[in-house]
């Protein structure tokens, strides 16, 4: 079972979003009795940390030990991690806090960690980079936690640099978007804010967020859950407070906060039972017909600049996902629209999407407008029946392809030939966004018509008519100097 769905499965049976730190301060544990009093501390560690997990795994979703308060007991500490880590039971998720972020050791510590240690997930530190987080994922059933976000005090100067409307702290949380699945990737945020939480879920809906620090200001947790949930009433999960394990029988305490969390957490999914509307903040005087649809992809997050390298290989000065605007009925809704615009006028007899990133779109598309769908798979299972593509059809029909993004036109070439090889005829490509440099002369020789619901100059031009971009970033996107 995978990390996000074994952290699922806790949460539905123990109803519960808390975590629990396996990392007790010595001098906050209760006083020994006198039988135990010339127990090492890690004796007395041990046995604590074993009577708190015998109590607490009907009430919690996850248990977050932390690296670094074993490591300061040194030997003796890794073996009590490793014992501890043993006395979990199977069902119930493991995140090391370890905010590793060294390069020369992540494939060591990954292998560690996940094969050894056999834990479910990790906190790692932003600040390498993509690079760091790569040895990470090469695990495909386990999770990673990117710390976007802290509490402290001193780290304010930093995170909300360079000014509190545009702070690092969600560019860290808009590049870890494009580092991983939202299965695979997810983000550990502390703060007291709820305002700083709402910030980061508009960005990332699909996320699982890890709360700290929530506790200094316990009367804001009605607004932080409000504000931290996703439109499922889920994706966040809630420390329980570390002095909790200072009493004699923590799980008292524990229960009472699972309920008062469940309740502020009903009361947070009625408040957000209608989908967010989106309304413009700018008035064009010459608009595109699309304006409105741009400017939403640009602040739902769909659309993001700086200097990324795309899937061919190639660095832009901009990065698309679409994959998020399923989470958004909205906007899905008005992205079907275009494509239907186009597709009602050419002939076919099915809808083909490309895996993976087009294949909801084409679903939507095919119900809208009452037309069968296929899809030639991204690569062929070994067992089953190991067909090229998915769906019923009869050689000779006529197939439209539809696909997310054109960029070198590789997929959607690669998709088509399947389709033709299938004895199917395809005369069209329809994409929802063109990066143009010459896409489409390469679609047209090898004997496709391309067509677009947006081209990517159109997207530049009505994003800095609107104010979103800069004239440095514009003058970058359009390769010109002229105004």
């Amino acid at each position: 079972m995978t990390f996000f769905d074994k952290l699922n499965a806790a949460i539905a049976r123990n109803q519960s979003l808390l975590f629990l730190g396996l990392d007790p301060n010595p001098e906050m544990m209760p006083s020994q009795n006198s039988n135990r009093s010339e127990k090492s501390i890690i004796d007395d560690l041990g046995d604590w940390l074993q009577f708190v997990i015998a109590q607490t795994t009907d009430l919690i979703c996850a248990y977050k030990p932390t690296l670094g308060f074993y490591q300061a007991l040194g030997v003796p500490g890794i073996e009590l991690l490793e014992r501890t880590l043993k006395a979990i039971p199977e069902n119930i998720p493991i995140i090391l806090d370890a905010k590793h972020s060294d390069l020369n050791t992540s494939t060591i510590f990954a292998q560690t960690v996940f094969e050894r240690w056999r834990v479910d997930a990790v906190t790692l530190s932003p600040y390498p980079g993509q690079d760091c987080v790569a040895p990470f994922l090469v695990y495909p059933g386990k999770g990673i936690f990117i710390l976007c976000c802290t509490s402290n005090p001193g780290a304010i100067a930093l995170q909300q640099y360079p000014s509190p409307e545009s702070p690092f702290y969600l560019q860290i949380v808009k590049e870890a978007k494009i580092w991983g699945t939202p299965e695979q990737v997810c983000l550990e945020v502390g703060t007291t804010s709820p305002d700083v939480l709402a910030k980061i879920r508009a960005i990332t809906p699909e996320r699982t967020i890890m709360a700290r620090s929530i506790w200094a200001q316990a009367s804001n947790l009605p607004q932080l859950l409000a504000a931290g949930l996703n439109s499922n009433g889920s994706g966040l999960l809630v420390p329980v407070p570390q002095d909790f394990l200072s009493q004699k029988n923590p799980a008292t305490q524990i229960q009472a906060l699972r309920q008062e969390v469940e309740q502020a957490r009903t009361v947070a999914v009625k408040s957000a039972s209608q989908c967010d509307v989106w309304f413009p903040n700018v008035c064009l005087l010459q608009q595109h017909p699309h304006t409105q649809l741009i400017l939403q992809l640009y602040d739902l997050g769909c659309i993001i600049f700086g200097n990324y390298v795309q899937a061919s290989g190639a660095e832009f000065p901009y990065y698309i996902d679409l994959r998020t605007i399923i989470s958004n009925p909205q906007v899905f809704e008005q992205v079907l629209n275009a494509y239907a615009e186009i597709l009602q006028n050419l002939n076919f007899d099915r809808i083909a999407g490309i895996p993976y990133g087009s294949l909801p779109t084409a679903t939507g598309l095919a119900l809208r407008m009452n037309y069968p769908m296929i899809f030639p798979r991204k690569e062929v299972k070994a067992h089953g029946t190991r067909r090229v593509i998915e769906g019923h059809f009869q050689p000779g029909e006529t197939v439209v392809v539809v696909d997310d993004i054109l960029i070198s036109g590789k997929s959607a070439i690669e998709g088509a030939g399947k389709l033709k090889s299938a004895g199917l005829n395809v005369e069209d490509i329809v994409v929802f966004i063109d990066h143009e440099e010459g896409v489409r002369d390469r679609l047209k020789d090898n004997g496709y018509r391309a067509h677009a619901v947006l081209k990517i100059s159109e997207i530049t031009q009505t994003l800095y008519e609107a104010g979103k971009i800069d004239e440095a970033q514009y003058q970058t996107l359009t390769g010109s100097s002229d105004q």
